[in-house]
């Protein structure tokens, strides 16, 4: 099976403080999970296919991901994809 690229524009968007807030509170839940395994922004970065500074934007509240970045994320922690959403 061969695997076609994916292509994404760069787009700005504005976003409501309230989708703000909830980037910032998975930002934060990210980064308790990040720690409560122990693991630096790079060591996760090598656990997933995700840039180590791409993780620190999210955790911060200035990236907004797709889902496939939380599949990546939740599997470089370890965890159930479930859990990457109880926040």
């Amino acid at each position: 099976m061969c695997k076609k690229p994916i292509f994404h524009s760069v787009i700005t968007v504005m976003i409501s403080e309230t989708q703000k807030g909830v980037l910032i509170k998975f930002g934060n839940h990210l980064e308790t999970l990040r720690k409560s395994k122990k693991l630096s922004f790079r060591k996760l970065a090598l656990n997933c296919d995700i840039d180590y500074s791409d993780i620190k934007k999210i955790e911060k509240g200035e990236k907004n991901i797709t889902f496939l970045t939380m599949v990546e994320l939740a599997k470089g922690l370890g965890v159930p994809l479930k859990e990457m959403l109880d926040f």
